[in-house]
């Protein structure tokens, strides 16, 4: 059932396309409310739902399991890869992804199979600014061992922002 225009999701709207990266529905609640917009926190989430329903915006699961969503900038099916750090996303092709997806699902009987992939890691910027050896960074990482580039296809559109809900 289509959900019609209101002045509320419009806000909502404006609101997501504003926001740096990836955000969560109560982040955006909290800018609206400090905006005294009225808003209700109900009706950021309907209308969040309804835009990545619609392709508008993306959505993902937080590694703590929590919806963010970032108003869309590139159409059609696409993945991310995300800064756990500074909220740097960058929107990814991913053919090596798209083949095992169908191929998986071929192999199980599945038809029409859909998949969402996100990789969170640590930007170049943000592993630079880390010491060798602390704070998680893996030591072939710290040691500037080569990336695995087959496995990172080009990105195709980069946005920074805070990745912190």
């Amino acid at each position: 059932m289509a959900q019609r225009n209101t002045w509320q999701r419009d806000r909502v709207r404006e609101a997501l396309t504003d926001a740096p990266g990836f955000v969560s529905a109560q982040t955006l609640h909290a800018t609206l409310r400090d905006e005294n917009t009225g808003i209700g926190l109900a009706t950021v989430y309907r209308a969040l739902a309804d835009m990545a329903s619609a392709g508008h915006a993306d959505s993902l699961q937080s590694p703590e399991g929590e919806s963010l969503y970032r108003a869309c900038s590139s159409p059609g099916h696409h993945h991310h890869l995300i800064c756990r750090s500074c909220g740097l996303t960058v929107e990814i092709a991913a053919a090596d992804v798209e083949e095992w997806a169908r191929a998986t699902a071929a192999r199980h009987g599945f038809t029409h199979a859909e998949h969402v992939v996100d990789i969170f890691g640590l930007c170049a910027d943000c592993t630079a600014r880390r010491k060798p050896g602390a704070g998680g960074v893996p030591a072939d990482a710290a040691q500037g061992a080569p990336a695995d580039t087959a496995a990172a296809p080009a990105p195709s559109t980069a946005h920074s922002g805070p990745y912190a809900t």
